[in-house]
């Protein structure tokens, strides 16, 4: 495990992915969900809506847990600008999949780091391309009724049955995943959270 001397680290994230990742990166850390709305503001781009709800977990867990950095995250898939957040249903996971079969897309995701001595926030927001195959409505329907569709943002998750799904990625893979973990732990040693 690397070195938190520095003070404790807490991930503002319920998702089990952000938490194997950061596990997997070596880092000393507790979780704490953050507990917010996500709606999408009126005209809100994506890139803003992932960095201003990083900010908002990142306050909501530091202020009701202890700790002395605090890491929220946002993650959302784009296609032609606009965001496909988690499906509402099976219908609507086979509709975001069906779109997104044969395009390229975006994988953005807004981070937050917030160090409750220094008072001081610093976000970033890391965008990754994904291109999918073509996508036969077989596949898509056994990927549905495997469940694994209906918590994920845009609708698959590349680290779980998805895998077979792209074709190619431009950028972070752990960003697609949920946590830019390279941007992230940059920043960890910036702050000097971690040696």
């Amino acid at each position: 495990m690397m070195n938190n001397s520095h003070g404790s680290i807490v991930l503002a994230s319920a998702s089990p992915r952000r938490t194997e990742l950061m596990a997997l990166a070596g880092l000393e850390f507790s979780v704490t969900a953050a507990d917010i709305c996500e709606d999408v503001l009126p005209g809100e781009k994506p890139a803003d809506h992932v960095m201003r709800l990083s900010r908002e977990k990142a306050d909501a867990v530091a202020n009701r847990a202890e700790g002395r950095f605090f890491i929220g995250a946002d993650t959302v898939v784009v296609l032609d600008g606009a965001i496909l957040g988690k499906p509402a249903d099976e219908s609507d996971a086979a509709r975001m999949l069906l779109a997104l079969s044969g395009r390229d897309h975006e994988v953005i995701t807004g981070f937050t780091v917030f160090d409750r001595i220094s008072s001081i926030h610093v976000s970033r927001c890391v965008s990754t391309e994904v291109t999918f195959k073509s996508l036969r409505e077989s596949e898509i329907a056994a990927y549905i009724r495997s469940g694994c569709p209906m918590d994920k943002a845009g609708a698959y998750a590349i680290q779980g049955g998805a895998v077979h799904f792209v074709r190619s990625i431009n950028g972070s893979y752990s960003n697609v995943i949920g946590l830019p973990m390279t941007e992230l732990y940059e920043v960890l040693q910036t702050m000097q959270a971690v040696d």
